[in-house]
């Protein structure tokens, strides 16, 4: 919708029962006003063009839709509040918002940062799945068709976009939409899906982290052709947001990410205390359409100036972009690991973070590694160097495995999944193997220097050599957990681990085996003796203490 200074209607003019106030701005559907019923709260009234609902076909398409619409109750929407499709003036009412649309706001303030635009995005997320959720595709998603409610985005001319399948518009050539904003599918003649919507999303949150259109400004087929190619521009965006919105912005409609996947993702990204509520402070109507908007729907006519396409007009077909064949939506996987999938051979979104646990299954994660520490104390106690060297060989081993799965990984998420995958990944094995060996040295070298460290204290408390070599065990494999480069060595195990905390009786049943595992060992130590094995006693058993120690 575009927005314009406000200009007051003649007095007494009225549609529908509702007195026409302030004319609000225009769009390629009709121009809104500020109404009010006698007595009745104030609306943003629409009054739809004539060639938009000019006969009985379009005016029952319009009733069945707004019908649909009628049933949103999201406080993300400006949800319909009254409409007559069959009117001599027929129009749309929706809630009014007194606040100035994501357009102008971002002109006037700057662009949104940090927790506003996680905040901005999210809402906007929820309002779209609104839409959704009774069937409807918005179709027009943009800067000026957001309203900003204090920090709160509201989506207002939801769903009416569908009337541009009008044949009096689509069968002439014409385009009704906005350049940038418009899903390249669209622009190919092919039919909106939600996907499309996503782009579009993803379009208008990148405007509000940049104050810039992402797909650039200029001649109207000059930014739909960068959009068909999907050459848009994100730097400067916030880093948190750019990957996903980059995998939202992909030509291929397949290759984006859903809008549940979406939602969820943002979710995790909010805080975890109580929702955010909107700011009740409001721009006032008089300010709200000041600047001037430059994101207006336009009718395109896809014969319009020079372009790519055969006889100087703007050709939709690809033309050696991305490849049609369908691919299956992506899941963020259980586990907040971003290097694998459900799916075998699927590359992992890379704006996936970490799912949000709650503190009982926090809990449950730090028992199983105590008990696991506790197992490996056990065992140092029963033999200290195989342990330690068992220990050495399993971080080697871990490292190097997560090292090559990290990098086919990459490559899958750059290039797709190829049949050579496999091979290559052998083939690379023996560059992974090495580059594995510096950081699997220093995180044994720090863990051992920490376990001398816990031993010196066992020595100076006077603690007995079996109780010694068990703390010294502990003190090694928790080191080893958390030291430096030991993500790669806890990536791996937390496949493992965390599903099973994420459970209760897995979880006990895995805490009641490695506690039985270290009992055993300490019930070995206790019958047998520690064995130094390849040595043939302790270190410093032949060196005799002064008699004052």
């Amino acid at each position: 919708m575009t927005t314009s200074r406000p200009e007051q209607a003649p007095p007494g003019l009225r549609v529908g029962g509702y007195e026409l106030l302030t004319r609000l701005g225009e769009g390629g559907m009709g121009v809104v006003h500020l109404a009010r019923r006698p007595g009745g709260e104030r609306v943003a009234l629409k009054v739809l063009r004539p060639h938009i609902v000019g006969d009985d076909e379009a005016r029952q398409r319009l009733a069945r839709e707004v019908n649909s619409l009628s049933r949103i109750t999201n406080r993300r929407v400006a949800e319909i509040v009254d409409a007559d499709p069959w009117g001599d003036i027929p129009f749309v009412a929706t809630r009014y918002v007194p606040g100035l649309s994501l357009h102008d706001h971002v002109h006037e303030e700057g662009p949104l940062t940090g927790a506003d635009l996680v905040w901005a995005a999210s809402c906007l997320a929820e309002a779209l799945a609104a839409v959704h959720a009774v069937g409807v595709l918005h179709r027009d998603i943009k800067p000026s068709n957001v309203l900003m409610e204090g920090r709160t985005p509201i989506l207002i001319d939801f769903g009416l976009a569908r009337v541009a399948d009008d044949p009096k518009l689509t069968h002439t050539g014409w385009l009704l939409g906005t350049p940038g904003y418009l899903a390249p599918e669209i622009l190919h003649g092919d039919d909106a899906t939600a996907a499309s919507d996503v782009h579009s999303w993803a379009a208008t949150v990148a405007f509000a982290g940049l104050g810039r259109a992402p797909f650039g400004r200029g001649p109207s087929v000059a930014v739909m052709d960068r959009v068909r190619r999907g050459e848009h521009d994100l730097s400067g965006l916030d880093p948190v947001l750019g990957p996903a919105i980059e995998e939202a912005l992909d030509p291929d409609p397949a290759r984006r990410p859903s809008l549940p996947e979406l939602r969820e993702w943002l979710d995790r990204l909010l805080p975890s205390a109580v929702e955010r509520e909107p700011d009740p402070f409001t721009v006032p109507m008089a300010v709200a359409s000041l600047a001037p908007a430059y994101d207006t729907t336009e009718v395109v006519a896809r014969d319009a100036g020079p372009g790519p396409g055969p006889g100087g007009g703007f050709d939709p077909r690809p033309q050696g972009g991305f490849d049609p064949a369908p691919r299956p939506t992506r899941v963020l996987p259980e586990d907040g690991d971003t290097e694998a999938l459900r799916e075998p051979g699927a590359g992992a979104p890379p704006w996936a973070p970490p799912p949000r646990v709650g503190g009982l299954e926090r809990f449950r994660r730090a028992v199983l590694v105590l008990a696991g520490a506790g197992v490996v104390g056990a065992g140092v106690a029963v033999a200290p160097y195989l342990t330690t060297l068992l220990l050495a060989v399993v971080a080697f081993l871990l490292r190097s495995g997560s090292l090559a799965a990290s990098a086919a990984g990459a490559r899958r998420r750059v290039r797709g999944v190829k049949w050579y995958d496999a091979p290559q990944l052998l083939l690379a094995t023996p560059w992974h193997v090495l580059a594995a060996v510096p950081g699997t040295l220093l995180l044994v070298t720090w863990s051992l220097g920490l376990a001398l460290a816990a031993a010196l204290l066992c020595f100076a408390a006077g603690v007995a050599m079996t109780p010694s070599l068990a703390a010294i065990g502990v003190v090694l494999a928790l080191a080893m957990w958390w030291g430096p480069g030991s993500s790669r060595l806890r990536g791996p195990l937390q496949r493992l681990s965390h599903p099973v905390a994420a459970r209760g009786v897995p979880w006990l049943l895995t805490t009641v085996v490695l506690l039985a595992g270290a009992t055993g060992l300490a019930a070995i130590v206790t019958s047998d003796g520690t064995s130094w094995a390849p040595a043939a006693d302790r270190p410093f058993a032949d060196v005799s203490l002064p008699s004052w120690l």
